[in-house]
């Protein structure tokens, strides 16, 4: 059931967590549930839950989300398609993601923004970025679609670029495992995984949190990023609370 328009939410005091307002940045991979493409309703839905219960703490949070399960840029061109093209593709299958995650949202009784860096005004908001403050200060979960508008920039670098401009004050970076770590778990037993690691480290061990133009975009804007497990009911709203594991990715 969508919230009536006429209702704001009303959520708690912040000060039982660490920030104030935050970027939220998935993969479109995390919304497939167990499939091997699209969207999977019920793991949408708990992507959902877990916004709500963060906002409920009186957070304001902004999300991105990517377009890897519907379709990937980078691998269009590599199948010979021409990149430009390839990457407005990507960017449109991330309006699509966003719009079922703002349907899920408001389902949970959120309101919510789907906010577009390329015109389609009769399903998003074009970015104006005051608005978009305006948004967030009322207390609406404003999800940027769409990349940054152009090609060869991911959606690692647009929720940085979104972030910064936002003046939110950490990345949530919501993956697979728990954190990040010297090599993959998934292939080594003996990966060790960083409490804390340095923007420079990131780069120079190639350690895969984000992609190098959103790394150097975070240091140079003292932006933190939390690696985190998606998959790890109540992680988000754990973290925000200073509990659960994570990675904290810093200068």
């Amino acid at each position: 059931m969508s919230p009536s328009p006429d209702a704001e939410n009303h959520p708690s005091d912040t000060s039982e967590v660490s920030y104030k307002r935050v970027m939220l940045k998935i993969s479109g991979e995390a919304l497939m549930g167990d499939q091997g493409y699209g969207l999977h309703p019920p793991t949408v839905q708990r992507i959902a839950q877990e916004v709500k219960s963060v906002q409920e703490l009186g957070v304001e949070i902004c999300m991105v989300i990517g377009g890897g399960n519907i379709f990937r840029g980078l691998q269009g061109s590599a199948q010979g398609m021409e990149r430009t093209t390839a990457d407005y593709m990507g960017m449109l299958a991330t309006v699509m993601n966003a719009l079922a995650m703002q349907s899920a949202l408001e389902h949970e009784g959120v309101f919510t923004r789907v906010i577009s860096a390329i015109r389609m005004d009769e399903v998003a908001e074009p970015y104006i970025r005051r608005r978009a403050v305006r948004h967030l200060e009322k207390k609406r979960v404003c999800i940027f679609a769409a990349g940054t508008g152009n090609p060869y920039f991911t959606t690692d670098t647009a929720a940085t670029l979104r972030a910064s401009e936002m003046k939110c004050e950490a990345i949530f970076k919501g993956t697979k495992v728990d954190g990040v770590y010297d090599k993959d778990p998934a292939i080594h037993d003996d990966a060790v995984r960083y409490d804390e690691v340095s923007y420079d480290d990131v780069l120079v061990k190639r350690l895969g949190v984000m992609d190098a133009s959103a790394i150097a975009l975070a240091r140079d804007n003292s932006l933190p990023i939390i690696v985190f497990s998606l998959d790890e009911p109540g992680g988000f709203k754990g973290i925000l609370a200073g509990k659960g594991t994570y990675t904290k990715v810093h200068g």
